[in-house]
């Protein structure tokens, strides 16, 4: 179970979304409280600000740790080392599979130590995707998907029993089957939320949903504003379990966009010369976060392109705020109403909203005009080879 927030700066606070109540710790109660300036941090160490204040207990997230988010404005980049604490893990199955073997193994060892064997839990949701498994043995008939998905779960029908058995004897944990689609398409479309609930005995918290993934292209889900990237398997095991991710307060690049695309500019122009910018500028261990005009004019599709090759030009991640294209597509996947209300007066409310009148402060910027963006040399070269 989570512990309860010592909430030392009093910034727990209740928000109501038609006609529900919802509690959730409000980064302008913690301006007020002496986090100086907190409405200028960049979007996504606004993300990390929220995490500390609910998660403080005063051994691992510290009052000074959420005091040191407002002292980077100072310099923009810091030395304080935090913790944080990812709302939910995504895994595919490489990694996923072996989770789920430690904690059936964790429930043996409980047993033979006389404990309670059903304690053994994710402490945090966990969404195992199989994705990369389907073999094509069917082919060129319309029922070759079908089929080579029913060859799938029979070829490997022992590891799809297990699998099935961790889903119902675990708690907060999920498995999305194989021909599905891919982990990341998965979290895109379906599991993220922008705002993550949760049930805390009578009340309900709202919160930033922020996750660690198995695969370094978790990035892509940072085109729906969700903070997230990759890490190793057993980082991601410790984040199951509860523990912390620590790190350093990151240094936050921000690139800016004006304009507008010009016809037959494709998104994978544009992120190619994204990538080649931010690898001359140089972003390893760093937040990027896009902010602009320009965002207007970028389909949440193109946001999740850019996104997803954050591991290419090397940042930690490539994080788009809130603002109604992604409201659009919240409605575009299927979300319920209630929920993009939630992400829409929540966001606000936050100040994570992105519009005219909001103007981070960053590291250091990057500007460009979208207008300019050609059509890359490696795509013209290639359809010349295809003609």
């Amino acid at each position: 179970m989570t512990k309860p927030s010592l909430d030392s700066l009093k910034t727990k606070k209740s928000l109501k979304v038609g006609g529900k109540t919802y509690q959730y710790f409000s980064l302008k109660t913690a301006e007020e409280a002496g986090i100086a300036n907190a409405s200028t941090l960049p979007f996504s160490l606004k993300v990390l600000l929220e995490n500390l204040l609910r998660n403080e207990d005063g051994e691992t997230v510290k009052v000074e740790d959420i005091k040191a988010m407002g002292q980077w404005l100072e310099k923009r980049k810091s030395d304080n080392e935090i913790a944080y604490y990812p709302a939910r893990v995504l895994m595919q199955d490489f990694t996923g599979v072996p989770a789920v073997v430690d904690l059936a193994a964790m429930r043996d060892a409980m047993k033979n130590l006389g404990g309670d064997p059903q304690a053994i839990n994710p402490q945090v949701p966990v969404n195992l995707v199989i994705d990369h498994s389907v073999s094509v043995d069917s082919f060129g008939a319309a029922s070759s998907f079908e089929e080579n998905v029913e060859i799938e779960f029979k070829r490997n029908n022992e590891r799809y029993e297990f699998l099935k058995w961790g889903q119902g004897a675990f708690e907060n944990f999920g498995v999305v089957p194989p021909g599905t689609g891919i982990c990341h398409q998965v979290n895109l479309e379906n599991i993220g939320r922008v705002v993550w609930t949760r049930d805390e005995g009578d009340e309900t918290l709202a919160y930033c949903d922020t996750l660690v993934g198995t695969d370094s292209h978790t990035t892509m889900i940072n085109g729906i504003s969700v903070l997230g990237w990759g890490v190793g398997g057993i980082e991601a095991e410790a984040a199951m379990l509860g523990q912390a991710v620590t790190m350093l307060i990151p240094e936050v690049i921000g690139f800016k966009l004006t304009g507008k695309l010009s016809e037959g500019v494709t998104a994978t122009d544009l992120v190619l010369r994204v990538v080649e910018m931010l690898r001359q500028k140089g972003v390893v261990g760093k937040f990027v976060e896009f902010y602009g005009a320009g965002l207007k004019n970028l389909s949440l599709a193109d946001r999740a392109t850019i996104a997803n090759m954050a591991p290419e030009y090397g940042a930690t991640c490539g994080f788009f705020p809130v603002d109604e294209e992604t409201l659009n597509y919240l409605r575009f996947s299927g979300r319920s109403e209630e929920q993009v209300n939630l992400v829409e007066v929540y966001s606000k409310e936050q100040g994570l909203w992105a519009d005219s009148s909001t103007s981070p402060v960053y590291t250091d910027t990057l500007d460009l005009f979208l207008l300019s963006v050609q059509v890359s040399r490696v795509l013209r070269d290639l359809k010349t080879e295809l003609i």
